[in-house]
């Protein structure tokens, strides 16, 4: 009877730098057809690195961003999926590496793979790949999946010889319900505020009558770094916490609206709350949560514009409470200092996650390391979201327990910043005719719809809506009427499309014939909503807008989506 064969001399494993680990992915609904989960890395691959290891040696760090250092840094890459369901571990999934492409008309080179989803690991060869002069930033990881599923990944680059890379130590498992994370969670509530609404919210709740929570904010109120985006993230799994706290039988009374958009900041969020948190007409909300303490950097008004919508929303339909939520950056930024003097002026609850969780990132033994809080630099990862969920939670519980307060809170006094768009109202392209304040508009050469648009998961729906869908378009290659309108207003926002396309050109935004704003489509770089402040004025008056290309930019594309105005 013969024994095993002996086994060859080991290879000896050669240096990794890890970029993902045991990273949570979901294989989401795509407008392709496919079931994809993508990690953008391109501007971000070098803290994704840092943050698993904080001692990367420099050399390594310079090579790893663009598509020719990578090739002379790394020899392979290893990659590791392992399904969350036991059942799909016999599937396979393809991964690819992308490279961006610095040449039109050329794609750069796509490093790629089939991965079974048992845990095993692949290994992708670079030599293996013919040198490409288009490549140039790492652009994405891509996971296509044969259906709505998820699992972990990790990718590791492992060096050609000459290059080395200190040994990846893993986090502890994170201390989910001790001591010290109840505390952390704790930190979180600034102040419970005025709890007026919040405890009629409640009792409606409790005696089977429907309540409505809403979310509006940036990419992390979307969901962005929870796996699957739609269930995991914190407004989904702290909509089911008040549900489960103060919701009748089962909680079917108790409606979720999440409107939160990417890239997006206050100054969008007052032209987006009738669109997607009232849905023109159609909610009432009780409970309005607003995140923008990581996203108001790009608020012209240095919080005029948050201010207004705070106190837009509170006295609005519904008279909903309103909770401000301070979410935060891997860099421990975000401008919850220049926001709270709101709150603490109109009593509104508060909630910090800074406040939980960036004090004990320093701590020798963190209740969870900052690799296990964040998926990338800017979004929490599920852990995230749980936290997130439990700070809110944890305000629940402790509005449920306070006293009933009998009177409401005071919204019309001196405002802390300022609140010169409280009264904003928002129109597009299909409800422009219903404002008395719009004279007259001509759409002249903007006489197409967009649909290349920013694309968000609202509500519990996996799968995205399109932004502004109503929206005129220039189309590319034509020339023609500028748009025209006679609108009565003293301010105006203009919302128009950011792009990455190079098909789109600067345009310039003329009231009573004076250019009043050009604005750079390109300026950003990938698809999505921004509004600008093209008009300011202490009174209101008949104007004559008009927006056109710029000359030089004359045959290229702009996209505007709508636009916002006050009395």
């Amino acid at each position: 009877m013969r024994g095993p064969k002996a086994p060859k001399d080991p290879v000896a494993k050669r240096p990794a730098v890890y970029v993902m680990v045991d990273a949570v992915i979901d294989g989401s609904p795509r407008g392709n057809g496919k079931f994809q989960d993508i990690c953008y890395l391109n501007g971000r691959i070098v803290q994704k690195i840092s943050v698993l290891c904080s001692d990367m040696p420099k050399d390594v760090l310079d090579l790893v961003p663009t598509g020719a250092g990578f090739r002379k840094l790394v020899h392979s890459i290893g990659v590791t999926v392992l399904a969350t369901k036991k059942e799909r571990q016999e599937d396979t999934v393809l991964f690819e590496l992308n490279c961006l492409s610095t040449v039109q008309g050329k794609a750069g080179t796509c490093y790629s793979a089939e991965v079974p989803c048992n845990g095993k690991e692949v290994k992708i060869t670079v030599s293996e790949y013919p040198e490409n002069e288009a490549d140039g930033l790492l652009g994405s990881f891509v996971t296509t999946f044969p259906s709505h599923e998820s699992a972990k990944l990790t990718v590791c680059f492992y060096l050609n010889d000459g290059y080395t890379a200190p040994e990846m130590i893993p986090d502890p498992p994170v201390e989910f319900g001790t001591k010290r994370y109840k505390e952390m969670i704790e930190r979180s509530l600034i102040q419970p505020g005025n709890l007026y609404r919040v405890q009629k919210a409640i009792k409606k709740a409790r005696a089977g009558e429907e309540v409505t929570i809403a979310y509006l904010g940036g990419s992390i109120t979307q969901g962005a770094g929870a796996k699957p985006i739609h269930t995991e993230c914190y407004a989904y799994q702290s909509y089911l916490a008040f549900r489960k706290r103060f919701g009748k039988g089962n909680g079917d009374n108790v409606r979720l609206v999440k409107a939160g958009a990417g890239g997006t900041c206050s100054e969008l969020g007052l032209t987006r709350y009738d669109l997607d948190v009232l849905r023109r007409g159609t909610v009432v909300p009780d409970i309005v949560f607003l995140e923008y303490a990581v996203n108001d950097a790009g608020d012209e008004t240095d919080g005029v514009c948050f201010e207004s919508l705070v106190r837009m929303a509170m006295d609005g339909p519904g008279h909903p409470a309103v909770i401000l939520l301070f979410s935060v950056f891997m860099d421990d930024f975000n401008l919850q200092e220049r926001m709270i003097p709101v709150g603490t002026r109109l009593k509104t609850p508060m909630i910090s996650i800074k406040n939980a969780v960036t004090p004990q990132f320093s701590e020798e033994t963190p209740v969870i390391t900052k690799r296990q809080f964040f998926y990338d630099l800017f979004h929490p990862s599920n852990d995230g979201h749980r936290i997130m969920t439990d700070c809110i939670d944890y305000f629940w519980e402790q509005a449920e327990a306070a006293p009933e307060q009998t009177e409401d809170a005071e919204i019309d006094g001196t405002p802390a910043i300022g609140e010169k768009y409280r009264s904003l109202r928002a129109f597009d392209r299909a409800t422009y005719k219903n404002h008395a304040a719009v004279k007259s508009l001509r759409e002249g050469v903007f006489s197409e719809k967009d649909t290349m648009l920013q694309y968000v998961e609202k509500d519990d729906n996996p799968k995205a809506e399109a932004e502004f869908p109503d929206n005129w378009m220039k189309p590319s290659g034509s020339t023609g009427e500028p748009f025209r309108m006679c609108l009565t207003c003293k301010d105006l926002l203009l919302v128009y499309k950011d792009s990455g396309n190079p098909m789109f050109g600067k345009a310039e935004v003329r009231i009573d014939g004076k250019v009043t704003r050009t604005v750079d489509p390109l300026e950003i770089g990938w698809d999505h909503c921004t509004a600008y402040v093209v008009l300011e004025s202490d009174e209101a008056a008949e104007h004559e807008v008009e927006i056109s290309m710029k000359e030089e930019d004359a045959e290229k594309s702009f996209t505007i989506l709508g636009f916002g105005y006050t009395l």
